[in-house]
C-alpha cells in the first residue's frame, strides 16, 4: 500500500478527467432492460457511469469502466414513467438526485410503497421484488450504486416477460436481450430465458410500506453533526449513511448498516469550508448533490458542479475546497466495508 501514494501523484490532468463525469455529458442508454417498450416504461433513460452494470444491451455507453469493487449508475425518467418490478442478488442503492420517486415492492408491486425526494437515499434488500414510478410533475434522476464489480442479473416479474415478448423483445439466458422485430433470431445455443416462476417468488423477502420506510435514510437527517476523521474541521460534516461502526475512523455505524461490500456517506461543506491533503486507501467516489466542489491535487484541479460524478484515484493526494456561496451537499461511496482512516499529509 505504501507503494500507491508515490504512483498515485504522477496521475495527470488527462487521465484523471477520464475519471470526472458530468451531469450533461451523461449519455444515456434507452433500451437497456426488457421493459423498454413496455407503454409507461417506454421514456426511461439508464446511465452506467461506472462499471459494466446490469444493463441487458450489450451496447450500452460505460463512461468508467475502472474496476471499483461496486458499479455507480443512473436512471432519468419524465413524470409517470415505471420502472418494472425485479429483484437483485447484490446491493442496490438510490440517491434521488432531483424531481421524485416512488418505490413499490412485491411482485406486483402492491406490498408497500414509500416515496422519495431529492437528496433521500435507500438500500433495499436483495432477493425482494422492488420497481419505481417517477412521481410530480418534473423530470427526475437518480444515482444508483450496486455491489461488487459484476452485481449480477435482475430478476423479473412474470409479467414483465409477457409484456416484453408482446413487443418483440426476448431475454436470452445469457442475460442478452434480443429484439425479434428487428430481425434478431433466438440463437440455438443461448434460449430464452424462463420466466420466473411461483416457486421462485416463494423464495424472496417481501417488504411492506414499514419495511421500505426502514430501508430509508431522509435528506434531513444528514449534515447535521460530523463524524470521523474530519469531525474537527470547521464546517465540515461526514456522516455515515450506509456502513457498520468503523473505529479506525471513528465512525459510527450508519442507519442502514448492514453489509453493502461499500459504504456510503454523506459529505457537507460550509461555504468557505475545505479539507486539508490527504489520501484514501479504497476507491472514492464523489456524487455532488448541491454547490460547487473543488477537488485538487499537486497536477491541477476540477471544480465539479450539481450532478457531477467524480472517481479519485487510490492514494492521491487531495484536497476538497467549498467554492461556492452555498452549502456544498455530497455523497461519497468508498470500497469496502471497514474503510482505512485517511492520511493527513
Amino acid at each position: 500500500m505504501n507503494s500507491i501514494p508515490e504512483l498515485a501523484d504522477h496521475i495527470d490532468r488527462a487521465r484523471l478527467r477520464e475519471r470526472l463525469v458530468r451531469y450533461d455529458e451523461l449519455r444515456p442508454c434507452t433500451n437497456a432492460f426488457i421493459d423498454t417498450r413496455t407503454p409507461g416504461s417506454d421514456k426511461k433513460e439508464n446511465f452506467t457511469i461506472i462499471g459494466p452494470g446490469v444493463a441487458e444491451n450489450p451496447e450500452q455507453h460505460v463512461h468508467i469502466r475502472i474496476p471499483h469493487g461496486f458499479n455507480i449508475g443512473g436512471a432519468r425518467q419524465p413524470p409517470g414513467c415505471t420502472n418494472s418490478q425485479h429483484s437483485h442478488k447484490t446491493a442496490e442503492v438510490f440517491v434521488i438526485q432531483h424531481g421524485g420517486f416512488r418505490f413499490k415492492t412485491g411482485v406486483d408491486g402492491t406490498s408497500g410503497s414509500v416515496d422519495l425526494a431529492p437528496g433521500d437515499v435507500i438500500s433495499i434488500p436483495i432477493n425482494a421484488f422492488r420497481g419505481f414510478d417517477t412521481v410530480g410533475s418534473e423530470q427526475s434522476f437518480m444515482f444508483s450504486v450496486l455491489g461488487g464489480d459484476d452485481p449480477g442479473r435482475v430478476l423479473w416479474a412474470p409479467y414483465v416477460f409477457e409484456q416484453a415478448q408482446s413487443y418483440g423483445l426476448r431475454l436470452l439466458q445469457s442475460g442478452r436481450l434480443i429484439d425479434t422485430r428487428r430481425g434478431d433470431a433466438v440463437p440455438h445455443d443461448d434460449p430464452p430465458m424462463r420466466p420466473t416462476s411461483a416457486e421462485d417468488i416463494a423464495k424472496l423477502t417481501v417488504l411492506d410500506s414499514a419495511g421500505i420506510a426502514a430501508c430509508t435514510v431522509r435528506r434531513a437527517e444528514l449534515g447535521r453533526q460530523g463524524f470521523g476523521p474530519f469531525a474537527a474541521l470547521d464546517g465540515v460534516r461526514e456522516t455515515p449513511v450506509i456502513g457498520a461502526a468503523n473505529a479506525v475512523e471513528s465512525m459510527p455505524a450508519g442507519p442502514l448498516a448492514w453489509r453493502h461490500g461499500f459504504h456510503l456517506r454523506s459529505l457537507h461543506l460550509d461555504a468557505g469550508a475545505s479539507i486539508p491533503l490527504h489520501r484514501r486507501f479504497e476507491e472514492e467516489v464523489l456524487l455532488v448533490h448541491k454547490g460547487r466542489l473543488r477537488v485538487a491535487w499537486s497536477g491541477g484541479h476540477f471544480d465539479l458542479g450539481t450532478g457531477d460524478t467524480f472517481t479519485v484515484p487510490i492514494g492521491l493526494a487531495r484536497t476538497f475546497n467549498n467554492i461556492g456561496d452555498q452549502m456544498v451537499e455530497s455523497y461519497v461511496v468508498r470500497g469496502g466495508d471497514l474503510p482505512a482512516a485517511p492520511a493527513f499529509e
